[in-house]
């Protein structure tokens, strides 16, 4: 049974990405992450995998690339109309102790990255594939684009011109 949508929280995601905002303002800042690297990451300081989002054909298809990732550490979940990818990144035999790093810009520990998918979206229509460091999410007719709208933009100034969403 579902989870009542009066119990989702609007601001899933916020704090990760000011957690994030604020990591880069400080590595910008001091030019390095030694403080932060001793901090073990938590949901609301998890790095987020890059991602791309595009349509083939009638789907919609995500590729989140998690390199150096096991596919056992990777935790995929649907929920709400949110599609969730989490997990860990463990540190390599780089990160030993007698290391000295001169660049240091791979993030370890846990990741997550939640997606809105398109209204209507089912599990059935969601399959999942781990290749090389590559998650590819394929949304069997996600992809399908209901037509756009005109809205009216009013100008404070007076009168109304159209914009085009789309």
């Amino acid at each position: 049974m579902p989870e009542a949508s009066a119990s989702r929280n609007p601001f899933e995601g916020v704090t990760d990405y000011f957690s994030e905002l604020n990591r880069m303002r400080h590595t910008g800042a001091h030019g390095r992450e030694e403080a932060m690297q001793d901090r073990q990451r938590t949901h609301a300081s998890a790095w987020v995998p890059a991602t791309d989002i595009y349509v083939r054909g009638e789907d919609l298809v995500i590729n989140v690339e998690l390199a150096g990732v096991s596919p056992e550490d990777v935790n995929l979940s649907f929920a709400n109309g949110d599609l969730t990818i989490s997990g860990n990144r463990r540190p390599g035999l780089d990160t030993e102790s007698d290391s000295s790093f001169y660049v240091r810009e791979r993030f370890y520990g846990e990741f997550r990255r939640a997606i809105r998918l398109p209204d209507g979206t089912e599990p059935s229509q969601i399959a999942a594939v781990f290749d090389n460091g590559l998650v590819e999410i394929t949304v069997r007719g996600g992809g399908s684009h209901p037509g756009t709208s005109r809205i009216e933009l009013q100008q404070r100034s007076g009168g109304a011109t159209t914009r085009s969403l789309g």
